[in-house]
């Protein structure tokens, strides 16, 4: 269960991740993010900038045309 959602799609490189990035800096550490984008580049952008940003990657919904990440603030 997500604290907090962000609907990224429609939006590209870099968006979704500066949005991700925004959002968890206003999160307590340990609350979920569940960000929604569409961007083909966020499947590598987002992991990535969980391990540069020290939060922790959960989880990767990929149903095609929509991704579903899941990312709890370090």
């Amino acid at each position: 269960m997500a604290d907090r959602d962000i609907d990224a799609v429609g939006l590209l490189c870099p968006l979704p991740v500066l949005k991700a990035r925004k959002a968890l800096l206003e999160m307590p550490v340990g609350a979920v993010l569940r960000l929604v984008a569409s961007d083909p580049a966020a499947v590598i952008d987002v992991p990535h900038f969980c391990a540069e940003a020290g939060h922790e990657f959960l989880s990767l919904d990929d149903t095609g045309d929509v991704q579903t990440y899941l990312i709890k603030r370090g």
